[in-house]
């Protein structure tokens, strides 16, 4: 066959197979709808554990209600509830060389009640030099089994400061004594020939909600999740009186993509693979929602995930575009844009690899796991002023992008959905 004419009809093909689909149900209206009241300043910016999140999730749930979703698998309602540990610090003390620390030069990694050190005990120590990279020590002791002592540079204040703020908001555990204890000593001291080390925290378990449902496909077995974080940050320090982190990019726009592409798939006829749709907590506290859905499931079972977050503003490559995260991971990206050939969007591989994002979102718990799981986004990363602040506004968001990103989602999922295209599994021994 002449290859002109093959390709003419192999286009053909490709925009029969376009036309099939109906977007019709998903309109700007109805995402302007969603995703203003998921940013609304009543959210009070969705931090976990606060009243906004719970308001948040039901009005997810009433979402999920309308639109006739079934409970996830194991599951007797839409909300997939699970407890936590939150660890938050009430007072550190430390004397060092017989030299009283500054309370603000002191804080803790641990997530017992009381810690009560003294230089009596054997206890590794060790000291970060100013030339020493301290994300990477913190990085690599956070999990570490033993008790260390950290004596850190004074060069090293500022981001020892951002340590300290974070670690003072509390922290989450999935379950106690895991791990070891880290206390950390802003000093120029480069020994430790005698301490004495107080600290106290307020130890609590509390309960954070996924929200979930699903649409049985002929395949009831063989599932495909769409899945977005619902949280946010909350109430941060106020910049011209305002101090709400609404979030309406992070990630009102992909959880109301998700919510989107429910009511579309609902409307059609009955999928072959099983669709999930999930709204995840406290994705912004280590991506604990995602990290618990996982567990729930046989990963074997989950033919892909597309996750969905800060598809709310145009991405470099132009009008209509998003990337895909770990592009080169599985044939998943490549498996989108065939379906997207012929119709006004696209996506592109991930063009910010240095910002680590395939690791940064809710994908990358099933992705250890093999799944072809990636995530969807459109935000500059590079140049986006408004990430985790309070101008993360529903006025900067792009309507009418976000509306075709919907679009274009559902039409790059099609052949996941309806079982004609099988993604290649990730390699998990390439995934850290």
């Amino acid at each position: 066959m002449n290859k002109f004419i093959y390709n003419l009809l192999a286009l053909a093909c490709g925009l029969n197979t376009v036309a099939a689909q109906n977007l019709a149900p998903i309109t700007q209206a109805e995402t302007s709808r969603i995703v203003q009241t998921l940013s609304a300043d009543d959210m009070q910016g969705r931090a976990s554990f606060t009243p906004g999140i719970e308001k948040a999730a039901d009005f997810i749930v009433n979402e999920f209600q309308r639109i006739g979703l079934k409970p996830l698998p194991g599951e007797d309602d839409l909300r997939q509830t699970f407890s936590m540990y939150r660890v938050l610090p009430q007072q550190q003390e430390a004397t060092l060389n017989g030299k009283m620390i500054k309370p603000e030069h002191v804080f803790a990694i641990t997530d017992k009640a009381e810690l009560e050190w003294t230089g009596k005990e054997k206890r590794k120590v060790l000291v970060v030099s100013e030339k020493d990279d301290l994300r990477a020590v913190v990085s690599e002791l956070n999990e570490a089994p033993e008790d260390v002592l950290v004596l850190v540079h004074p060069k090293q204040a500022e981001l020892f400061g951002r340590y300290r703020h974070y670690m003072g908001s509390g922290t989450v555990k999935q379950q106690l004594g895991q791990s070891g204890s880290k206390v950390f000593v802003l000093t120029d001291e480069q020994a430790a020939s005698g301490y004495q080390i107080e600290v106290e925290n307020k130890v609590e378990q509390l309960q954070l909600t996924n929200v979930g449902g699903l649409i049985e496909g002929r395949r009831k077995n063989e599932y495909v999740v769409f899945s977005a974080h619902y949280d946010h940050i909350g109430i941060q320090e106020p910049e011209a009186g305002d101090s709400i982190a609404n979030g309406a990019d992070d990630d009102a726009a992909g959880t109301t993509a998700m919510i989107m592409l429910a009511d579309y798939y609902k409307q059609q006829p009955q999928p072959e693979r099983t669709l999930l749709f999930v709204a995840f907590a406290a994705e912004e506290m280590g991506g604990l929602g995602s990290r618990y859905f996982s567990e729930q499931l046989n990963p074997d079972q989950i033919v892909a995930m597309f996750n969905i977050e800060m598809v709310g503003k145009p991405s470099k490559f132009g009008p209509n575009t998003a990337y895909l995260t770990g592009f080169e991971r599985s044939d998943l990206g490549p498996l989108m844009q065939k379906r997207l050939e012929g119709t006004a969007y696209d996506i592109h591989p991930d063009p910010y690899p240095e910002q680590n994002l395939f690791y940064r979102s809710d994908n990358a718990t099933l992705a250890r796991l093999g799944v072809p799981a990636h995530t969807i986004s459109s935000v500059q990363i590079d140049q986006d002023t408004t990430y985790h602040t309070v101008n993360d506004e529903l006025e900067q968001l792009d309507l009418a992008h976000l509306t075709n990103m919907i679009k274009a989602i559902a039409l790059a999922s099609v052949g996941v959905v309806n079982g004609e295209d099988t993604p290649a599994r990730v390699d998990k021994s390439q995934v850290k």
